[in-house]
């Protein structure tokens, strides 16, 4: 089941969340999209939680990620496809290390 939600962030999420829910057993798989910049973040929690406090969680998550691809100075675009080179080992390895 999926539904639109409004957010009570406009700053962040002007055009509300779009949330899925996914019931496995006891447990509740939230997801929730941001229709804008397609940013999407799951939860998990008990299906006994009510679907207002996952709703709420998963909205807030949503909220989280948003504000820090759009706000945080010290995260870039370029930064997250960036390849980090390893470090080479001086020393020979061992037979453990192979």
């Amino acid at each position: 089941m999926s539904k639109h939600i409004p957010s009570s962030n406009r700053t962040v999420l002007p055009q509300g969340a779009l949330i899925e829910f996914i019931a496995q057993g006891a447990y509740v798989k939230v997801s929730a999209v941001d229709p804008v910049t397609y940013i999407e973040v799951s939860i998990v929690g008990s299906a006994s939680a009510g679907e207002a406090v996952l709703t709420q969680q998963a909205v807030r998550k949503l909220e989280r990620m948003v504000y820090k691809a759009k706000y945080d100075r010290n995260t870039h675009a370029s930064d997250v496809d960036a390849v980090v080179p390893r470090a080479r080992r001086q020393e020979t390895p061992s037979g453990w290390d192979l």
